[in-house]
């Protein structure tokens, strides 16, 4: 990139920052033109958290990853018997 090049650039990116109007996002217009035909509800700064699900025991996810290593030891252990024969 020359020199010129560089200065060109910084002119453009002044004269774009220093815009009186900007033109709103995609996503904003789209935004506003729905809310023109259907306003969103007030929601208050932090919401109430909706309902939580219970969350299972410590003990019974050990269980059920120790359930699963054991099938995986005894399902290599098997094939390794068979494929002696």
């Amino acid at each position: 990139m020359s020199q010129e090049d560089d200065v060109e650039r910084e002119f453009d990116i002044k004269w774009a920052d220093g815009a009186e109007h900007k033109e709103p996002s995609a996503r904003a217009r789209m935004l506003a033109a729905r809310w023109k035909e259907n306003p969103p509800e007030p929601q208050p700064f932090r919401a109430a958290p909706g309902p939580r699900t219970p969350r299972r025991s410590s003990w019974s996810s050990t269980a059920i990853v120790l359930g699963c290593v054991i099938a995986v030891i005894l399902l290599l252990g098997y094939s390794r018997f068979r494929a002696s024969y």
